[in-house]
Protein backbone atom coordinates (compact mmCIF):
# COMPACT_ATOMS: atom_id res chain seq x y z
CA UNK A 1 0.00 0.00 0.00
CA UNK A 2 0.70 3.43 -0.24
CA UNK A 3 1.37 4.01 3.55
CA UNK A 4 3.96 1.16 3.63
CA UNK A 5 5.79 2.61 0.27
CA UNK A 6 5.85 5.99 2.59
CA UNK A 7 7.14 4.09 6.11
CA UNK A 8 9.89 2.06 3.12
CA UNK A 9 11.01 5.35 1.87
CA UNK A 10 11.51 7.03 5.43
CA UNK A 11 13.39 4.03 7.05
CA UNK A 12 16.26 4.10 3.50
CA UNK A 13 16.32 7.54 4.23
CA UNK A 14 17.28 6.70 8.27
CA UNK A 15 20.05 4.15 6.84
CA UNK A 16 21.18 6.30 4.10
CA UNK A 17 22.63 8.64 7.01
CA UNK A 18 24.21 6.19 8.90
CA UNK A 19 26.34 4.96 5.47
CA UNK A 20 26.56 8.91 5.21
CA UNK A 21 27.97 8.95 8.95
CA UNK A 22 30.46 6.16 7.90
CA UNK A 23 31.39 7.36 5.01
CA UNK A 24 32.43 10.86 6.55
CA UNK A 25 34.37 8.89 9.53
CA UNK A 26 35.88 6.97 6.79
CA UNK A 27 36.96 9.66 4.77
CA UNK A 28 38.37 11.39 8.43
CA UNK A 29 40.66 8.27 9.58
CA UNK A 30 41.90 7.93 5.21
CA UNK A 31 42.96 11.40 5.64
CA UNK A 32 44.81 10.69 8.14
CA UNK A 33 46.65 7.48 7.25
CA UNK A 34 47.63 9.17 3.70
CA UNK A 35 49.00 12.16 5.71
CA UNK A 36 50.89 9.45 8.08
CA UNK A 37 52.48 8.17 4.87
CA UNK A 38 52.96 11.27 2.75
CA UNK A 39 55.16 12.05 5.78
CA UNK A 40 56.97 8.22 5.31
CA UNK A 41 57.57 8.69 1.58
CA UNK A 42 59.46 12.44 1.80
CA UNK A 43 62.62 10.68 2.62
CA UNK A 44 62.40 8.20 -0.24
CA UNK A 45 61.15 11.37 -2.61
CA UNK A 46 64.40 12.98 -1.30
CA UNK A 47 66.74 10.07 -1.99
CA UNK A 48 65.14 9.72 -5.46
CA UNK A 49 65.72 13.51 -6.31
CA UNK A 50 69.43 13.51 -5.39
CA UNK A 51 69.70 10.14 -7.57
CA UNK A 52 67.59 11.85 -10.80
CA UNK A 53 70.26 14.70 -10.18
CA UNK A 54 72.82 12.23 -11.60
CA UNK A 55 71.38 11.58 -14.81
CA UNK A 56 71.46 14.57 -17.34
CA UNK A 57 68.35 15.72 -18.67
CA UNK A 58 65.95 13.02 -16.49
CA UNK A 59 63.20 15.51 -16.46
CA UNK A 60 62.93 16.88 -20.21
CA UNK A 61 63.37 13.38 -21.31
CA UNK A 62 60.62 12.34 -19.00
CA UNK A 63 58.09 14.87 -20.06
CA UNK A 64 58.87 14.16 -24.02
CA UNK A 65 57.93 10.99 -23.15
CA UNK A 66 54.66 11.59 -21.33
CA UNK A 67 51.93 11.58 -23.87
CA UNK A 68 49.86 14.23 -22.61
CA UNK A 69 52.32 16.48 -21.38
CA UNK A 70 54.54 16.15 -24.64
CA UNK A 71 51.13 17.45 -26.80
CA UNK A 72 52.10 20.68 -24.62
CA UNK A 73 55.66 20.99 -25.66
CA UNK A 74 56.83 23.57 -28.36
CA UNK A 75 60.75 23.25 -29.79
CA UNK A 76 61.55 26.26 -27.93
CA UNK A 77 59.74 24.82 -24.53
CA UNK A 78 61.72 21.76 -25.09
CA UNK A 79 64.73 24.09 -25.18
CA UNK A 80 63.96 25.64 -22.16
CA UNK A 81 63.03 22.12 -20.40
CA UNK A 82 66.98 20.97 -20.94
CA UNK A 83 67.35 23.23 -17.85
CA UNK A 84 65.19 21.66 -15.22
CA UNK A 85 66.90 20.03 -12.91
CA UNK A 86 64.76 19.17 -9.92
CA UNK A 87 60.89 18.84 -9.82
CA UNK A 88 58.88 18.83 -6.50
CA UNK A 89 55.64 18.14 -5.55
CA UNK A 90 54.58 19.15 -2.18
CA UNK A 91 50.90 18.15 -0.64
CA UNK A 92 49.50 20.70 1.97
CA UNK A 93 49.76 19.30 5.84
CA UNK A 94 45.87 18.68 5.39
CA UNK A 95 46.28 16.89 1.69
CA UNK A 96 43.06 18.30 0.47
CA UNK A 97 43.86 21.57 0.94
CA UNK A 98 46.10 21.91 -2.13
CA UNK A 99 49.45 21.08 -3.42
CA UNK A 100 52.31 22.62 -4.75
CA UNK A 101 55.00 22.20 -7.98
CA UNK A 102 58.45 23.42 -7.90
CA UNK A 103 60.39 23.26 -10.88
CA UNK A 104 64.54 24.09 -10.33
CA UNK A 105 66.22 25.62 -13.01
CA UNK A 106 69.87 25.89 -13.42
CA UNK A 107 71.31 29.44 -15.24
CA UNK A 108 69.80 29.55 -18.65
CA UNK A 109 69.25 32.29 -21.59
CA UNK A 110 65.55 32.13 -20.85
CA UNK A 111 64.72 34.07 -17.64
CA UNK A 112 66.39 34.55 -14.56
CA UNK A 113 64.21 32.57 -11.95
CA UNK A 114 65.97 30.18 -10.32
CA UNK A 115 62.55 28.53 -9.18
CA UNK A 116 59.25 28.48 -11.21
CA UNK A 117 56.41 27.08 -8.84
CA UNK A 118 52.70 26.55 -9.54
CA UNK A 119 50.25 26.26 -5.86
CA UNK A 120 46.66 24.96 -6.33
CA UNK A 121 44.35 25.91 -3.33
CA UNK A 122 40.90 24.56 -2.23
CA UNK A 123 39.32 27.47 0.91
CA UNK A 124 37.40 26.48 3.69
CA UNK A 125 34.29 26.51 0.75
CA UNK A 126 35.82 24.29 -1.36
CA UNK A 127 36.48 26.96 -3.94
CA UNK A 128 39.41 26.32 -5.88
CA UNK A 129 42.48 28.92 -7.11
CA UNK A 130 45.76 28.78 -8.32
CA UNK A 131 49.09 31.05 -8.13
CA UNK A 132 52.27 31.08 -9.39
CA UNK A 133 55.71 32.53 -9.68
CA UNK A 134 56.46 35.34 -12.17
CA UNK A 135 58.76 34.75 -14.74
CA UNK A 136 61.20 37.07 -15.23
CA UNK A 137 62.09 36.59 -18.76
CA UNK A 138 65.14 37.75 -20.33
CA UNK A 139 65.23 40.24 -23.06
CA UNK A 140 63.65 38.57 -26.26
CA UNK A 141 62.45 35.54 -24.70
CA UNK A 142 59.16 35.53 -23.43
CA UNK A 143 58.08 32.13 -25.35
CA UNK A 144 54.49 33.02 -24.12
CA UNK A 145 54.68 35.71 -26.12
CA UNK A 146 56.01 34.15 -29.57
CA UNK A 147 53.32 33.21 -32.17
CA UNK A 148 56.13 30.81 -34.12
CA UNK A 149 54.79 29.11 -36.70
CA UNK A 150 57.58 26.07 -36.57
CA UNK A 151 56.69 22.86 -35.73
CA UNK A 152 58.06 20.64 -33.51
CA UNK A 153 58.26 16.55 -34.53
CA UNK A 154 54.70 15.63 -33.04
CA UNK A 155 52.85 18.57 -34.60
CA UNK A 156 54.39 18.24 -37.72
CA UNK A 157 53.18 14.56 -38.50
CA UNK A 158 49.91 15.54 -37.64
CA UNK A 159 50.03 18.80 -39.64
CA UNK A 160 49.30 21.18 -36.63
CA UNK A 161 50.77 24.80 -35.36
CA UNK A 162 53.01 24.69 -32.67
CA UNK A 163 51.17 24.52 -29.73
CA UNK A 164 50.73 27.08 -27.34
CA UNK A 165 53.96 27.64 -24.79
CA UNK A 166 53.96 25.25 -21.98
CA UNK A 167 55.11 28.37 -19.96
CA UNK A 168 51.66 29.84 -20.14
CA UNK A 169 51.05 27.28 -17.98
CA UNK A 170 52.39 28.91 -15.11
CA UNK A 171 50.10 32.63 -15.81
CA UNK A 172 46.85 30.24 -16.30
CA UNK A 173 44.78 30.58 -13.40
CA UNK A 174 41.23 30.26 -15.44
CA UNK A 175 40.10 26.78 -14.09
CA UNK A 176 42.42 25.85 -11.24
CA UNK A 177 39.81 23.20 -10.07
CA UNK A 178 40.17 21.21 -13.55
CA UNK A 179 43.94 22.01 -14.05
CA UNK A 180 45.01 19.22 -16.18
CA UNK A 181 48.89 19.52 -16.42
CA UNK A 182 48.94 20.53 -13.01
CA UNK A 183 47.01 16.69 -11.73
CA UNK A 184 49.29 14.41 -14.45
CA UNK A 185 52.18 15.76 -13.00
CA UNK A 186 51.13 15.39 -9.36
CA UNK A 187 49.43 12.24 -9.94
CA UNK A 188 50.55 10.52 -12.89
CA UNK A 189 54.02 11.83 -13.54
CA UNK A 190 55.60 12.15 -9.75
CA UNK A 191 54.79 8.74 -8.37
CA UNK A 192 57.05 7.47 -11.04
CA UNK A 193 58.43 9.45 -13.24
CA UNK A 194 60.89 6.79 -13.87
CA UNK A 195 58.51 4.72 -16.35
CA UNK A 196 58.43 7.74 -18.64
CA UNK A 197 62.09 8.14 -18.49
CA UNK A 198 62.86 4.86 -19.77
CA UNK A 199 59.83 4.31 -22.22
CA UNK A 200 61.63 3.32 -25.76
CA UNK A 201 62.30 5.96 -28.41
CA UNK A 202 59.45 5.34 -31.07
CA UNK A 203 61.54 6.53 -34.30
CA UNK A 204 64.06 3.22 -32.91
CA UNK A 205 61.86 0.83 -32.34
CA UNK A 206 60.76 1.78 -36.08
CA UNK A 207 63.84 1.26 -37.17
CA UNK A 208 64.58 -1.84 -35.91
CA UNK A 209 61.32 -3.26 -36.97
CA UNK A 210 62.35 -1.90 -40.75
CA UNK A 211 65.75 -4.12 -40.32
CA UNK A 212 63.30 -6.95 -39.18
CA UNK A 213 62.10 -6.26 -42.74
CA UNK A 214 65.15 -6.15 -44.59
CA UNK A 215 66.33 -9.47 -42.65
CA UNK A 216 63.46 -11.37 -43.11
CA UNK A 217 63.48 -10.60 -47.37
CA UNK A 218 67.20 -11.61 -47.31
CA UNK A 219 66.35 -14.67 -45.76
CA UNK A 220 63.30 -15.42 -47.87
CA UNK A 221 65.92 -14.65 -50.93
CA UNK A 222 68.32 -17.16 -49.75
CA UNK A 223 65.20 -19.45 -49.21
CA UNK A 224 64.60 -19.05 -53.01
CA UNK A 225 68.06 -19.53 -53.93
CA UNK A 226 68.35 -22.85 -52.04
CA UNK A 227 65.28 -24.09 -53.78
CA UNK A 228 66.31 -23.69 -57.48
CA UNK A 229 69.50 -25.43 -56.16
CA UNK A 230 67.57 -28.54 -54.96
CA UNK A 231 65.39 -28.37 -58.41
CA UNK A 232 68.61 -28.17 -60.07
CA UNK A 233 70.35 -31.38 -58.11
CA UNK A 234 67.09 -33.02 -59.18
CA UNK A 235 67.63 -32.01 -62.46
CA UNK A 236 70.54 -33.51 -62.66
CA UNK A 237 69.93 -36.89 -60.78
CA UNK A 238 67.05 -37.59 -62.97
CA UNK A 239 69.59 -37.45 -65.74
CA UNK A 240 72.01 -39.71 -64.12
CA UNK A 241 69.09 -41.84 -63.80
CA UNK A 242 68.55 -42.42 -67.08
CA UNK A 243 72.10 -43.08 -68.40
CA UNK A 244 72.10 -45.65 -66.13
CA UNK A 245 69.37 -47.44 -67.52
CA UNK A 246 70.15 -46.54 -71.02
CA UNK A 247 73.46 -48.97 -70.41
CA UNK A 248 71.37 -51.57 -68.75
CA UNK A 249 69.57 -51.80 -71.40
CA UNK A 250 71.99 -52.36 -74.20
CA UNK A 251 73.99 -54.93 -71.95
CA UNK A 252 70.45 -56.97 -72.10
CA UNK A 253 71.18 -57.10 -75.83
CA UNK A 254 74.19 -58.35 -75.98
Amino acid sequence: SEKEQQEAIEHIDEVQNEIDRLNEQASEEILKVEQKYNKLRQPFFQKRSELIAKIPNFWVTTFVNHPQVSALLGEEDEEALHYLTRVEVTEFEDIKSGYRIDFYFDENPYFENKVLSKEFHLNESGDPSSKSTEIKWKSGKDLTKRSSQTQNKASRKRQHEEPESFFTWFTDHSDAGADELGEVIKDDIWPNPLQYYLVPDMDDEEGEGEEDDDDDEEEEGLEDIDEEGDEDEGEEDEDDDEGEEGEEDEGEDD
